[in-house]
């Protein structure tokens, strides 16, 4: 079960998502791609600086170079990865996607780490020390991924089980009520493969790890279900109803999103807004 959990990410109801880490080959040619891009990036701005009609002077001219380089090794690494969640044009073309370590979207901070530590372990060591940190580590990550808790997943390929637990009718009152933490990723795999097949299990088998598995999930749900309930039913509700708070969240934090962006692109208090 557990070599399961680790090749993939188990959500909160016990869906198994298939996001392998990418192979060294990927990473790298992800990793090189990226690379030559930003590289003709700079040579474009250094070319662009060196024929400009406009004298500079030796101070303004060294804090140019400075401000050039920064914006594209830092922030232009930052701002596409925050934008795509993960996905440069040499991740597009590798298939290769940045994730958290959780399984969800990078966002500005992880790719502010991967980016600002890129600049010592990509451009200052030519990508040495990303690529000896990259092969030992067991889950391909450089260290900009170590420091921002991401890691490079496999897009293509990628499966998700889209079956789904069902709410019994009968607990869907108590669900709604009850405090259903979260269960530990193995678990709530567990509980999602014993109710995919206990139709196809022995009798006996069936019982024996139903009563097991609702003694494992008990401690995470408050209060009891209703005296007689099934042990299969108990499970799936759970399931069901972690996956129902789960869209909730995961609603909110679009609409809250949604909401700041607006509030963003406003235009200044006593602004008329620019009329058609």
């Amino acid at each position: 079960m557990s070599s399961d959990v680790d090749q993939g990410i188990v959500t909160g109801e016990g869906v198994l998502l298939e996001t392998r880490p990418a192979g060294f080959a990927s990473r790298l040619l992800a990793a090189l791609l990226d690379l030559v891009v930003l590289g003709v990036l700079l040579l474009v701005v250094i070319v662009v600086l060196g024929n400009a009609q406009v004298v500079l002077d030796e101070q303004t001219t060294r804090i140019v170079g400075i401000v050039s380089v920064v914006v594209v090794m830092v922030v232009l690494p930052t701002t596409v990865e925050t934008l795509t969640r993960g996905r440069s044009l040499g991740k597009l073309v590798a298939g290769v996607r940045v994730v958290r370590d959780d399984g969800g979207p990078v966002l500005f901070r992880h790719a502010f780490v991967r980016a600002l530590t890129g600049v010592v372990e990509l451009w200052m060591t030519v990508g040495c020390v990303a690529v000896i940190c990259s092969v030992v580590h067991p889950r391909g990550k450089r260290v900009g991924d170590i420091l921002a808790g991401t890691y490079g997943v496999r897009v293509r390929g990628a499966r998700i089980v889209t079956e789904r637990a069902q709410m019994p009718p009968e607990l869907a009152g108590w669900a709604t009520h009850a405090d259903v933490a979260r269960l530990p990723d193995g678990l709530a795999l567990a509980v999602r493969q014993f109710l995919g097949r206990a139709t196809r299990l022995h009798v006996a088998s069936r019982v024996d790890l139903g009563t097991r598995l609702v003694a494992q999930v008990r401690p995470f749900v408050s209060p009891d279900p209703p005296a007689g309930t099934h042990p299969e039913a108990f499970l799936a509700a759970v399931l069901a109803e972690r996956r129902r708070r789960e869209t909730l969240v995961e609603r909110e934090r679009v609409e809250r999103e949604q909401a700041e962006g607006a509030l963003l692109h406003r235009l200044p208090h006593g602004v008329p807004e620019p009329q058609a």
